[in-house]
């Protein structure tokens, strides 16, 4: 037998709903929350679509989904923080995910994270100043196979060196 929904709840999801009547994007996530019926087994796919939607999942957008799905923020939060490809702050025009898993680690991937860095003068998990390549780094992304692997823009590109990952760079900044 479930509980009754607590008086909290409502509380804190209608102290983000007057900043979402406004904006057209709060309307489209919580259409999507709907249609997982507000379960919490769909954080997950909720976060995908505000990221999606936001581009990136900024705290009022974590508290709201939260909120939403009557979780509470601390677990949406670590979810948010433990996979690789939601993102907490804005990112450049392009994104370089650099894998530092066990394979890709063993075979160079360092070193590619390093030439990256040195290029763009930027730490892994910054964006440029000029705000065209986010530089970020990911425990694995299951490409063991083909190590050491580097995403970018979303395309996995398998056994990368430190020269191509800078081929690949150069083609999105000048340096």
């Amino acid at each position: 037998m479930a509980l009754p929904p607590s008086p909290e709840k409502p509380r804190i999801a209608a102290r983000y709903l007057p900043q979402a009547a406004g904006d057209k994007r709060f309307k489209i996530l919580e259409a999507h929350i709907k249609k997982f019926q507000h379960r919490h087994d769909a954080l997950i796919e909720v976060l995908h679509k505000a990221q999606e939607l936001f581009g990136y999942l900024e705290d009022d957008v974590l508290r709201y989904v939260a909120a939403q799905l009557k979780l509470p923020a601390s677990r949406v939060y670590g979810v948010a923080t433990f996979y690789h490809f939601f993102t907490l702050k804005p990112q450049g025009a392009h994104t370089c995910v650099v894998c530092l898993g066990t394979a890709c680690y063993v075979k160079g991937a360092n070193r590619v994270l390093a030439a990256v860095e040195q290029q763009l003068h930027i730490k892994a998990g910054e964006t440029t100043p000029d705000n065209q390549v986010s530089l970020l780094t990911a425990r694995c992304i299951g490409a063991c196979g083909i190590a050491p692997a580097v995403v970018y823009d979303g395309t996995v590109t398998p056994r990368q060196s430190p020269e191509s990952a800078l081929a690949q760079i150069n083609q999105w900044v000048t340096p």
